[in-house]
């Protein structure tokens, strides 16, 4: 066995586990009925001493291959509360491997065993710009009742921060209209600070979280609300990279996005249902603090109306648009309109990209691609000004309210500088899913460099499957390139070629990524076109869609928090939505046989920095220096404006 490889053979889920996850208890059911408890503490009580979140010592061990095995099938149906839906075989084989990494430690999983695995629906997935996922955000905190809980990774005071923070100020005007009662906002993100030295998390003051860097209300600014605000990282790289955001403990956002403005292409999915308690678990265990008046938020829940989608037949009823109102502008912080549901905001939508006599559906992508970072980026002539409508640029896709089941594959931080921290659920659900697969395997990451997969993909592509692997042209190439971070991607990408068969090179379709008014990769560190969309799909039914990378950080190091979706309906329109909103696939796609993006003139993408860059580990200074100094002036390293290398350190990249 290579050195940091998980075997997926000979593994079962022991009895304790079947134990831990057919229970009724979970961290959240204990704080209910005792909320001074802190989640750690209600973590042990239940679990005992297991390490969660720290630097616990793991060893290379099985993990659970299922092939013909009906009893460890059946066992992982039982670990799952799937109510009236019923697992397919593929998901549940992706479900066991994942399950089985629980056996010796149950935190490396980051949710309480018995809520793992559930089910829900998805009314709605938006792939567009920051912006755009910030308004649907901004609509489902408006309409809160009882409590938000919003984490993220990074939070950027900017243009995309303000739909947030215009809609706490509005959330706390209509609780003051109706006469209460307060509201609870909690917000969780990582800012790398030395503070997390002594205490990984913390409460932010007033003075931090309202100043310009964050700039969030202050309390007097709400006073219908009771805002707190916690900074998590567990040092040295164990970044709290997780993105979602529940409200009302009745609706789930996960995203790909932080909170910031750049010019990324980015993915959110809207959950209903069950599933959401799963994600009320996970916030627990992510803020990690004493949760004042859970239980009281618990019982007004308990007391007020479910959905917020407008369903009828199954489906998201859209309105016609000569319905709405005069003022059918797009929402901004400086001119918010909030739309009371999603089939609204859909109409909306639609009605910004419709062509009219005085722009094209093309020049309305561009102007929606553009937003706040690259005004001038003008769209490519060459290109369907008027494509016919399925092929046009869909931000919003409302999908089918039928429930089905959905399982949380996450993974808890590891701190320290090594590789140990490799077996969890998130890991094992993205190799079984490969392993798995009989025909198809889709792969959209700004990064793909993990030890682990590599040669899992290969293995794919030589078992005849056909693996489409959508990728971010020089996506942080300055953090890639540094030793034992696997390598950037225009090295992977020429590595994989090369590895593979004649055939076996046939069936893998890798593409830089393109913007949907463009015809050739911009490279990430331009600013113009970027991509941070993170999915699986495997056989066109199963998905796996979150917040984990394709790359180092992510697979060892940081919090994530991922959702394995058994639905072909929904996984088929995912597919196909984020075929429509980019040109990846037709545009995109590197030679086959060298691994290199060319024009039709043989040149290669501009500002890239070619496969053999970094090669000879330090000896690759040179080229890392020489793009650190060329990203100067640009809003630094991920767009983040601070120092390179403390960022490095203190956000876990390095």
């Amino acid at each position: 066995m290579k050195k940091h490889q998980i075997s997926l053979e000979n593994n079962h889920i022991n009895d304790r586990l079947l134990d831990l996850c057919t229970s009724t208890q979970s961290v959240s059911s204990l704080i209910s009925q005792d909320p001074t408890i802190s989640p750690a503490d209600a973590w042990e009580k239940l679990y005992g001493r297991t390490a969660l979140a720290s630097a616990e010592n793991e060893k290379e061990h099985a993990n659970g291959a299922i092939d013909g095995d009906l009893l460890e099938l059946k066992k992982a149906e039982m670990c799952g509360r799937w109510g009236d839906t019923k697992p397919s075989e593929l998901f549940l084989k992706i479900y066991h491997d994942a399950l089985c990494t629980l056996n010796e430690d149950p935190s490396r999983g980051m949710v309480s065993p018995s809520l793992m695995g559930s089910h829900g629906t998805i009314p709605l997935t938006i792939i567009s710009t920051i912006p755009d996922i910030c308004r649907h955000i901004a609509n489902v905190i408006v309409r809160a009742q009882t409590e938000v809980f919003l984490a993220t990774n990074y939070w950027q005071n900017g243009a995309a921060s303000a739909y947030i923070t215009e809609a706490i100020r509005e959330l706390d005007r209509r609780v003051a209209a109706r006469g209460g009662p307060r509201v609870k906002v909690k917000i969780i993100y990582d800012r790398g600070s030395p503070k997390q030295v002594f205490e990984p998390r913390y409460f932010v003051s007033e003075k931090d979280f309202a100043g310009p860097n964050v700039n969030l209300p202050r309390r007097s600014e709400i006073p219908n609300l009771e805002m707190d605000v916690v900074n998590y990282h567990q040092p040295v790289m164990g970044t709290f990279h997780a993105k979602y955001v529940v409200v009302d403990r009745k609706i789930a956002l996960l995203q790909s996005n932080n909170v910031q403005d750049n010019d990324n292409l980015e993915m959110m999915i809207h959950l209903e249902g069950p599933v959401v308690d799963s994600f009320v678990d996970v916030a627990l265990l992510s803020w990690g603090k004493p949760w004042d008046g859970f239980s009281e938020v618990q019982e007004e829940i308990e007391k007020a109306d479910g959905s917020m989608a407008a369903v009828a037949n199954g489906r998201a009823v859209l309105p016609d648009v000569n319905t709405l109102p005069l003022d059918n502008s797009l929402h901004t912080p400086s001119r918010p309109h909030h739309d009371p549901d999603i089939a609204s905001e859909v109409a909306r939508f639609n009605t910004f990209l419709t062509p009219t006599t005085n722009k094209t559906h093309l020049d309305a992508v561009n102007d929606l691609l553009n937003h706040t970072t690259n005004p001038s980026l003008r769209p490519n002539p060459t290109l369907n000004p008027d494509p016919p409508e399925p092929d046009r640029f869909t931000p919003y896709i409302p999908h089918s309210t039928s429930p089905f089941p959905i399982a949380l594959v996450t993974r808890s931080p590891y701190g320290p500088p090594t590789h140990h921290s490799l077996h969890n659920p998130q890991n094992a659900a993205w190799l079984s899913a490969l392993k798995h697969a009989t025909k198809t395997v889709f792969i959209q990451s700004p990064t793909l460099n993990a030890e682990p997969l590599i040669p899992a993909i290969i293995e794919a592509c030589e078992r005849g499957v056909e693996v489409t692997c959508w990728i971010c042209l020089g996506y942080n190439d300055a953090g890639e390139l540094l030793p034992h971070q696997g390598g950037h991607n225009e090295k992977i990408a020429k590595e994989l070629y090369g590895s593979l068969s004649e055939g076996g090179r046939e069936r893998l379709r890798y593409g830089w990524y393109v913007g949907r008014d463009q015809t050739v990769p911009i490279v990430q560190s331009r600013r113009g076109r970027s991509c941070h969309v993170k999915i699986m799909v495997v056989d066109g039914e199963v998905g796996v869609m979150g917040n984990g990378n394709q790359d180092t950080q992510s697979w060892f190091h940081s919090c994530e928090v991922n959702v394995l979706v058994d639905s072909r309906e929904v996984c088929g329109e995912w597919v196909r939505g984020l075929g429509r909103n980019q040109n990846t696939g037709v545009y995109g796609r590197l030679d086959g046989e060298e691994g290199v993006w060319r024009d039709q003139e043989g040149k290669e993408a501009e500002g890239a920095i070619g496969p053999g860059a970094g090669e000879g580990g330090w000896g690759g200074l040179g080229a890392l220096l020489g793009l650190l100094g060329g990203l100067r002036g640009r809003a630094g390293f991920r767009g983040r404006g601070r120092g390179v290398f403390r960022e490095m350190i203190l956000k876990g990249v390095w």
